[in-house]
């Protein structure tokens, strides 16, 4: 088909259906139907091989006009169709900023802050500062002030995270209690929470945690009076009369040292599958300074004692409020919280 007449009629006619599509996949296919590879005009331009050789060129002008105006048309629809479409979008998505507003529900605690603001009160009233150090510590600090020399086993117990520059994230808290003697000096009480690492994970592990303890350092201390404040202090936390117990252990830090075990908070003591029948739940470790802690950190070992613990504030906040995984802690599901 190259009468004039004929090309025009189709022209015609692809112009009315490419203004008549409603959206971008009806558009498309009015365009395959007209400009395809099978497309009406494209096999008009096949043909052209039918007619004499003087009148090719000028009916293959006249086919290719037809094709650039209907090309033209169609892109000038999908414009307009992507304008509407975009309006569409804008109305279906407006907000009524004269609308009156929702509010904002009221937050609380983390059960691990709670935990932790709990342990920093009673141990304040117990005349204790509260002391806070870098969780990005160096060796000296994080180990060897606290007798944990280079060759020391005790390192491979901590699974300690190194940078390349040989610092490392402190395994436990008590590099701070290094740093308020070397700042402060003895006579000293202080606590010191905080966030600890190490390379661990499972129900009753995470690689990050967070760990309570306290140093007491003066003349004539004596390990009667840290069980003296353990005791208090976990009577304190849980709100009850509770038994407790010390069992011999060892701390490269501490001689001698001590497990610190609690009547069960769940069986009141009858025995029960959270503390395996005993009776008993191990919360804190503790002891008395080991002088070479004390010398390192420039206090006089013949005048002074002292006595350090340690309690993960994990671990108290699942026993406080009934939480058998700590990753739940740290899963930030809002149902929990």
């Amino acid at each position: 088909m190259t009468d004039v007449s004929d090309l025009a009629s189709a022209v015609e006619q692809a112009l009315r259906e490419a203004g008549a599509c409603a959206d971008l996949p009806e558009l498309d296919e009015c365009r395959v139907r007209w400009l395809g590879k099978k497309g009406s005009l494209t096999e008009q331009l096949k043909s052209l091989g039918s007619l004499p050789p003087a009148e090719r060129a000028a009916a293959g002008a006249r086919i290719n006009a037809a094709k650039v105006r209907v090309q033209e048309a169609l892109e000038a629809r999908r414009a307009e169709l992507e304008r509407l479409e975009d309006e569409r979008q804008l109305a279906a998505g407006c907000i009524d900023v004269t609308l009156p507003g929702r509010g904002e529900g009221r937050g609380s605690l983390h059960p691990v802050t709670r935990a932790r603001l709990r342990i920093e009160a009673i141990f304040r009233s117990a005349g204790f500062d509260v002391a806070s150090g870098p969780e990005i510590e160096d060796d000296f600090h994080n180990f060897e002030a606290l007798n944990i020399p280079a060759n020391h086993p005790a390192r491979a117990m901590h699974d300690t995270f190194y940078f390349p520059d040989g610092r490392l994230l402190r395994t436990h808290t008590s590099p701070v209690q290094i740093r308020s003697l070397l700042a402060r000096g003895a006579p000293l009480a202080v606590i010191a929470p905080g966030r600890v690492y190490r390379n661990d994970a499972d129900m009753t592990h995470s690689p990050m945690f967070h760990q309570i303890e306290g140093l007491v350092v003066g003349e004539g201390i004596s390990f009667a009076n840290l069980k003296a404040i353990l005791h208090g202090f976990v009577e304190a936390f849980f709100e009850r009369d509770l038994a407790m117990r010390l069992r011999p252990s060892y701390f490269p830090f501490t001689e001698p040292s001590a497990e610190v075990d609690m009547s069960c908070v769940f069986c009141n003591a009858k025995g029960c599958r959270v503390c395996k029948h005993t009776t008993w739940l191990e919360v804190a470790g503790c002891g008395m300074v080991h002088p070479h802690v004390l010398a390192a950190a420039g206090v006089d070992p013949e005048r002074f004692t002292g006595y350090a613990f340690g309690a993960g504030i994990d671990r108290l906040a699942m026993l406080r409020y009934g939480v058998n995984d700590m990753r739940l802690f740290f899963e930030n599901d809002l149902r929990f919280l």
